[in-house]
């Protein structure tokens, strides 16, 4: 009797840390990888590391979409909703952008967003698909965690050349 009950006992509370666990990142924080180079310097900056760099994203930004110019975020691909993607925002609602294609410039439309990755070579971004809507954004990338070395905040930056407030 006393092996049936610390057995209950144990998956009562392992069901409890895993639902508080689970509320905890689809609400509020979560780590996740950021793969590729694309956002090279700011994330994976040593090329041939088979080591990713782990992130902190916060998610209180998604409750009014409280973004800035040159916040880091984590959204759905487009083109592929099962894909995110990690890039800077270059230009928010209601911008104007000079478009790096072409010489045109551009506004962007209320609940979109313009994002760039940091290494352009490496990056689809907003440049091949065009503005984003704001309800694909999943949370704001803060701190790298991972590796250690490189633990700390991640920093606001703008390409200053492409903005016409």
């Amino acid at each position: 009797m006393g092996t049936r009950s610390f057995l209950w006992s144990t998956a009562k509370k392992c069901f409890t840390v895993g639902l508080i666990t689970l509320t905890i990142s689809d609400r509020y924080a979560s780590i996740l990888p950021v793969r590729g180079h694309s956002m090279s310097p700011t994330f994976n900056p040593q090329t041939g590391s088979f080591m990713d760099d782990r992130v902190l994203v916060e998610k209180f930004c998604l409750e009014k979409y409280k973004f800035s110019h040159g916040d880091v975020i984590i959204f759905c691909s487009p083109s592929n909703w099962r894909e995110k993607q990690v890039k800077r925002i270059t230009a928010l609602p209601g911008d104007w952008m000079k478009s790096p294609s072409s010489h045109d410039v551009i506004r962007i439309p209320e609940g979109h967003c313009w994002v760039e990755g940091d290494h352009s070579a490496f990056s689809l971004d907003s440049r091949s698909f065009g503005p984003i809507p704001l309800g694909l954004v999943r949370g704001r990338v803060t701190h790298v965690v991972w590796p250690p070395q490189r633990a700390g905040k991640v920093e606001r930056r703008i390409p200053q050349d492409r903005l016409h407030l």
